[in-house]
């Protein structure tokens, strides 16, 4: 095949529009040279590619500085409401180029490297994914930071700065396998450490009343080091903050240690403290319970010195200070951050001495919660002896505010004993257990769902009893994707054809997308839309074929589901459908069939064993079907190992078919479907999640939906499910269960996926046969339509001009306008003088922790 333009070459074929100036391309190579000199002491003869990368990350981080230093200085100097994104995870993958595009330096940058002798893509692959998420929810909160930067809201984001992200996926022999991700063995250059504002944190202890109030005695001590990482705004000169905080042990050791023979000891006792921010979610509640509480305490302490230390907060005011918290808004991205209820009850009555009533409405006026999930066993649950134990004074807060709650909800519901029950925040069925949501819904004056379908169940079933009391509290906010890093930088000839057609303010305001429609006849732009995807299709087959040493067919359909493996994602919904196809193909060899390139990747939880049972599946099925000659290249199956976001950035532009199939009901959103969307994928769905909404902005015509819908769910629900009836009816159904128990794609171990027929035969609680006949007809229609490419492309451009909706701009102007009460703002900060005033420049640096 013929080797496709790399990014670079084609930003050299792009227009002059917004070329790299000589001045600013001679001053890059300057400050890149001075970097590897000073700051990495090397030169060209010792360097290495790695040291490449650190220079070009330092010469850009310059950049980011000034901006970083005088965005600060304008929250000091305007004291706007701020906000507090409150997540433990942050799954924001490799900085360096979504810093370059959002400053506007990238083809300087690439004009520099080029000059320097060096290759751009090869110092961008130096860098560490800094993998502090699992999937969907962190990459979300990543996304939102880009947003709230490029909207000019004065927000932080706060989470943990794990030492160890997620892992990374090894398969071997169709196995997956947990590496360690040590992201951080080669240094971050994107963050700085502020050991001046650590923060202690407690544990354990015992609780003392006394007339004057309540005290915390006795506790165990970590300590909280906060790290600063800038989050650029696109081209506004907004630079940001997200703050992650790293355990530390309380005290040094002492020279006694090493005479009584306690040396052993106190680093065993170092390393129990360090251990809440070692490992992305701990197997164990304790430490997990560590961990969720340690970044809030944290994170509590920094946002009240900051207040304190504002206008608003100061003593200066007449009023109390606490009346004017209304400045601070604090989202809890779900249940995780949900300490930061009892926290901020805590702080407000024992430290800062107010009454019940006024730390309450203070802490529900502050505090709003995204629910993220609808699944039980994902909605936290954690036992009431491990917080007696832990934290003590928090559980004292929480009876006290569920006797209160339960005491409002007795005099509406009279003698509804079952409600009681239902609404309680303590669960006493069996273990006595917090129920987090609860906890996060009472605690909270704004509750949302994160796309129509979902905010609707919550309403309907989940949180029915809580709606019914307080329906003002519910809101939906339909989550979103920045185009930044999911269009421009990811897929830049498709960012560029766009840029043609309509300018290039849609990457500000992505609604724009909407002026596309007009060219859906154009012969012109059709081609130009099939040319890029051809194009990152054969880029995409490159890296498979040089990684993995993988060839695929470029001229195929590139099927794809990516997503963490999960059984209501489904992914055995597409593992029989292969298998069905496959059958087809030995039955019928001569027939014109479409050629398919299945791709699915995604990690399995380690102690989640269907779901590593699922990636064995799918790795045995391609064994079979890859290596069969009257297959040939008609249909091949590939496992994408250690799936991320770099990943992502690489398969997504490739992609003709997103696969979004999990049972109706169960997926709250998804983001991957909008991604996937925006970069000229067709998508064969359920109506789940916003996939609902996709089809209403594309118009359903241009998705392949198919399956049940939520109504048709509860009514077999409440009928019963048989899979066994689905069995017996639909012969393929029949044949493709009757290989994977019979052990055709296991010859070796005929009973190895025994677990998975077991489920799916007798007790699924996914309902995969149940839309197992209606997703294979909806695939023929696929395969039919792909031989038409003009037919295709219309719809591809149906849909690329249906995605403004799934902005995270608009999302988070929605979540500023309609929970925190603030006003989002497209004006740029000016880069005039720094603030030179020494006393002003002190004080600034005192508030915001610089």
């Amino acid at each position: 095949m013929s080797k496709p333009l790399t990014d670079q070459e084609k930003r050299k074929q792009i227009s002059v529009r917004g070329l790299a100036g000589v001045e600013n391309v001679a001053e890059l190579k300057t400050n890149f040279n001075r970097h590897l000199h000073f700051t990495l002491v090397k030169d060209r003869n010792v360097a290495t590619k790695r040291d490449y990368y650190f220079a070009l990350a330092h010469t850009v981080r310059d950049h980011l500085v000034g901006r970083w230093i005088r965005t600060q200085q304008h929250y000091y100097e305007k004291d706007p409401k701020r906000v507090y994104y409150l997540s433990l995870e942050f799954y924001i993958g490799r900085t360096l180029q979504n810093t370059m595009v959002n400053l506007a330096l990238e083809n300087a940058c690439d004009e520099a490297i080029y000059q320097l002798g060096l290759d751009m893509e090869e110092l961008q692959d130096m860098e560490e994914d800094a993998g502090l998420g699992n999937g969907g929810l962190g990459r979300l909160a990543a996304c939102f930071l880009d947003s709230m930067a490029t909207l000019g809201l004065a927000a932080y984001g706060y989470g943990i700065r794990y030492e160890f992200g997620i892992f990374n996926q090894k398969i071997v022999n169709g196995w997956q396998a947990e590496e360690a991700d040590d992201w951080l063995r080669y240094g971050n250059p994107w963050e700085k450490a502020r050991p001046e504002y650590m923060r202690p944190v407690h544990f354990y202890g015992r609780v003392e009343h006394h007339p004057d109030g309540v005290k915390w005695v006795d506790t165990q001590v970590v300590l909280a080091l906060p790290y600063d990482t800038p989050v650029p705004g696109y081209r506004n000169n907004i630079v940001n903050t997200m703050r992650l905080w790293s355990a530390k042990a309380p005290c040094e050791f002492h020279l006694k240690d090493f005479n009584v023979g306690g040396y052993i000891q106190a680093v065993l006792d170092k390393n129990l403290a360090e251990n809440i921010s070692r490992v992305l979610y701990p197997n164990d509640n304790v430490r997990r319970v560590h961990t969720w509480y340690f970044v809030v305490a944290a994170t509590l302490q920094d946002i009240i010195r900051r207040f304190k230390a504002s206008k608003f907060g100061s003593t200066e005011v007449v009023r109390p200070s606490f009346f004017c918290f209304v400045q601070v808004a604090i989202q809890l991205n779900d249940t995780h951050p949900a300490m930061a209820i009892p926290e901020l009850m805590r702080i407000l009555m024992d430290d800062e001495k107010l009454s019940w009533d006024t730390a309450w409405d203070i802490t529900v006026c502050t505090c709003a919660y995204t629910n993220h999930t609808v699944l039980p066993e994902a909605l936290e649950r954690w036992p009431v002896d491990l917080f007696q134990n832990l934290l003590p004074r928090h559980l004292e807060i929480i009876y006290e505010i569920n006797r209160r709650h339960l005491e409002r909800i007795s005099a509406l519901y009279p003698g509804d004993h079952d409600r009681l029950r239902r609404m309680s925040l303590v669960e006493e069925d069996g273990q006595k257990k917090i129920n987090m949501a609860h906890l996060c819904i009472v605690g909270s004056h704004a509750v949302n769902g994160v796309a129509q379908i979902h905010s609707d169940i919550i309403k309907d079933t989940v949180f029915k009893d809580f709606y019914d009391v307080d329906p003002q509290k519910f809101q939906n906010k339909t989550n979103g994707i920045t185009p930044r890093r999911w269009l421009v930088m990811c897929n830049p000839g498709l960012a560029e054809v766009i840029a043609e057609r309509i300018g290039e303010d849609y990457i500000r305001d992505l609604s724009q997308m909407k002026n596309l429609l007009k060219f859906v006849d154009d012969d012109a732009f059709i081609r130009d839309i099939a040319k890029v995807k051809q194009e990152s299709k054969m880029k995409f087959a490159m890296h498979l074929e040089e990684q993995y040493k993988v060839k695929i067919n470029p001229h195929s359909m590139f099927d794809v589901q990516v997503k963490r493996i999960h059984e209501y994602k489904r992914q055995l919904l597409n593992c029989l459908h292969i298998i069905t196809l496959y059958n087809r193909i030995k039955k019928e060899p001569n027939k014109a069939w479409t050629p398919r390139t299945i791709m699915i990747g995604g990690k399995a939880a380690p102690g989640y064993h269907t779901a590593k049972m699922i990636i064995k599946l799918i790795t045995a099925i391609g064994e079979v079907v890859n290596n069969d000659s009257v297959v040939g290249v008609r249909l091949k199956v590939i496992f994408l190992e250690n799936y991320r976001v770099t990943l992502a950035e690489k398969v997504i532009p490739a992609a003709d078919l997103s696969e979004q199939i999990s049972t109706a009901g169960t997926e709250a959103s998804g983001t991957g479907n909008m991604k996937f969307m925006l970069n000229g994928a067709l998508t064969i769905g359920t109506m789940d999640g916003a996939n609902v909404e996709m089809a209403e902005e594309a118009g359903e015509e241009n998705l392949f939906i198919f399956g049940m819908r939520v109504k048709d769910v509860e009514a077999l629900d409440k009928k019963g499910y048989d899979a066994m009836e689905y069995y017996n009816r639909i012969p393929e159904l029949k044949q493709v269960m009757d290989q994977i128990s019979g052990g055709f794609f296991s010859p070796g171990e005929p009973d190895q996926f025994k677990d998975i027929v077991k489920m799916l035969m007798h007790h699924d609680r996914f309902k995969v046969f149940a839309d197992y006949e209606d997703y294979i007809k909806c695939q023929e229609k696929v395969s039919a339509l792909y031989k038409n490419t003009k037919e295709w492309t219309k719809m591809v451009i149906h849909n690329i001009a249906g995605c403004g909706k799934f902005s995270s701009d608009r999302t988070i102007a929605q979540y500023a306008r309609e929970i925190w009460d603030m006003e989002p703002s497209l004006e740029k900060i000016a880069l005039t003088e720094l603030a030179d005033s020494c006393e002003r420049l002190r004080r600034h640096c005192f508030i915001e922790g610089l």
